[in-house]
């Protein structure tokens, strides 16, 4: 039996066990209502009442454990049948069906670690404090998102139909019982005024673990650690990063001549300690200027790294993998970390497959609390792809054809450049194709005081390009243009459909004190999930609202601006 199945087995037991203990009254709290009224308030109801065919009154806490509880279990059988599939002999599969089954392994796996620390954490208790409630309510969003990238990469692979057959119904069954369980727990532990897309209390997260952690750098390193650091701060990119208020544990060299420490950053990556605890400080990783072309992996134990290069076109890591070449959307990245806690700071991220192969990610960040900071994404058709989790890009250069920002994280870019490339003939060009896919999720992209311009191949054509700020690629897509220069390149409805009138009425596109030719909103969309909102709302989609930005951002040296401009 794998370990997955232990999972899954200790939860099941441990579910039937407080189901059927005397001790009920440590469960079950006073009554508050049956499984007909909290499930009316689910995306599912049918599906729930199902999981709970019985009608013993509780409340919306009880039933919010034993939903997560359920979910975990179903989580742990879903990867043992993915486990079973890739044991199979490869001939019985096209090899990019393995690939997409290969995502859904890694993804299921996430999924069980977020929802384990889910359940431990509301097990024994009815409240949170809400900054806990909204890294809870971000897990169990992510896990949505996990499943929704397993379906979609197995569907693109053209899976034989009996895989298809056979992952279809757990799939559907997995977010069903995923989506309950975040409705119950946003309802149920989310504090009133941090539903939805109302967020607003500001702290550090880090102001209880500094007690007894020294700001700045240890007072003790080794000589070769310290070379290094007299060698950044003379290359003077420490200034703004690497300060006073970031503790670095380690820092290694990277440089493809053989002087430093490593000659690949992925050497250096697998050099960095595993599971560092938050507040132990960076493990830093210089590379030095130059072309490197290699695929970089910063799986989930590598947390807490910061890599920082020579600036933007100095540092470059390249590759070319791409979906017309056999790979997933998913592992088609150059670079792709998950690795809590990740900063990089003036390196450029280049996929070079250009747009006849479609889809072809530069980074994949399904990284919690990360930032990029005065980086450079370079790509076509699906750039940056922002996965899941909260993430804050901070004086980037994004650049792309169509949707070449995605993904489904909680996301601020704020003083980006962002420049939309020359596409094959007969394409229109969108800059953002936001996944969000339950209405309970907490996620979206917010674009602050960013610039929103044609690239030079795209300014100087001589041709007309169609080109929008977005489309909703999943039912509840949400995307904030704000306070940002937007030039005449945008058409001036603003925003493309998908398909038909799919999303229309549930997606969630705004719009607030942009400027520009291309910011004109008197030919904008009719559609009623698009508005034009005030700074009230708009407060909602800011740094130290939306991502929590004031808890852990302070900690990454990286400059932000924390509400609106």
């Amino acid at each position: 039996m794998t370990m997955a199945s232990n999972l899954s087995t200790l939860f099941t037991i441990s579910l039937l066990f407080m189901l059927l203990s005397p001790s009920l009254a440590s469960f079950f709290t006073p009554v508050s209502g049956t499984p007909e009224k909290f499930c009316n308030s689910t995306p599912y109801p049918y599906f729930c009442r199902s999981s709970f065919p019985f009608d013993k009154p509780a409340n919306i806490h009880d039933y919010g454990r034993m939903s997560i509880s359920k979910t975990l279990s179903h989580s742990g059988k879903f990867l043992s049948m993915i486990q079973y599939l890739l044991r199979l002999p490869s001939s019985f599969f096209a090899s990019n069906t393995i690939l997409a089954l290969e995502d859904c392994r890694f993804l299921a796996q996430l999924n069980i670690d977020f929802l384990s620390y889910t359940w431990e954490s509301i097990n024994y208790t009815d409240s949170l404090q809400s900054l806990q409630a909204s890294d809870l309510q971000t897990l169990l969003s992510a896990t949505l998102t996990n499943l929704q990238t397993c379906l979609d990469g197995l569907r693109a692979s053209k899976s034989v139909s009996g895989i298809m057959n056979t992952l279809l119904t757990p799939l559907s069954n997995g977010t069903k019982h995923c989506s309950i369980s975040l409705a119950f727990f946003t309802h149920g532990w989310v504090p009133a005024r941090k539903k939805g897309r109302i967020l607003s209390e500001r702290k550090h997260i880090f102001s209880e673990l500094r007690n007894g952690i020294s700001d700045g750098l240890p007072l003790k390193m080794s000589n070769q650690d310290q070379q290094v650091y007299e060698s950044l701060n003379k290359r003077k990119l420490l200034q703004t990063t690497v300060n006073a208020s970031v503790t670095v544990s380690q820092m290694v060299v990277v440089n493809k001549n053989g002087t430093g420490n490593f000659t690949t950053i992925n050497d250096a990556v697998a050099a960095a300690p595993n599971n560092t605890a938050i507040g132990s400080g960076y493990f830093v990783i210089y590379v030095v200027k130059g072309v490197y072309q290699e695929y970089v992996s910063i799986s989930k134990n590598k947390q807490n790294i910061m890599m920082i290069g020579d600036g933007i076109g100095k540092t470059v890591i390249t590759g070319n993998r791409s979906v017309v070449d056999g790979w997933t959307t998913f592992n088609s990245a150059t670079f792709a970390v998950v690795g809590q806690g990740f900063v990089a700071v003036n390196i450029t991220f280049r996929n070079t497959a250009g747009p006849i192969k479609q889809q072809a990610v530069a980074v994949r960040n399904g990284a919690d609390m990360s930032a990029f900071y005065s980086c450079s994404f370079e790509g076509y058709q699906d750039t940056l792809y922002t996965h899941s989790l909260r993430q804050f890009y901070r004086d980037c250069q994004i650049y792309g054809t169509i949707d070449f920002i995605f993904g489904n994280a909680a996301v601020v870019f704020q003083n980006c450049k962002i420049s939309s490339r020359l596409p094959l003939v007969g394409q229109f060009n969108t800059i953002t194709a936001q996944g969000r896919s339950d209405p309970n999720q907490n996620t979206g992209i917010s674009i602050q005081n960013c610039s929103i311009k044609a690239a030079k191949d795209l300014a100087t054509a001589n041709v007309t390009v169609e080109t929008y700020l977005g489309r909703p690629w999943k039912e509840y897509s949400t995307t904030i243009f704000m306070q940002s220069y937007i030039a005449s390149l945008i058409d001036p409805a603003g925003w493309a459909p998908w398909s038909g009138d799919f999303a229309l009425a549930t997606l969630y596109y705004a719009e607030f004190n942009n400027t520009g030719a291309g910011s004109k909103t008197s030919n904008r969309v009719t559609w009623p999930g698009y508005h034009l909102i005030n700074a009230t709302d708009a407060a909602n989609f800011t740094v130290s609202n939306f991502t929590q930005g004031d808890f852990w951002l302070p900690a990454t040296g990286v400059p932000y601006t924390g509400g609106l401009m």
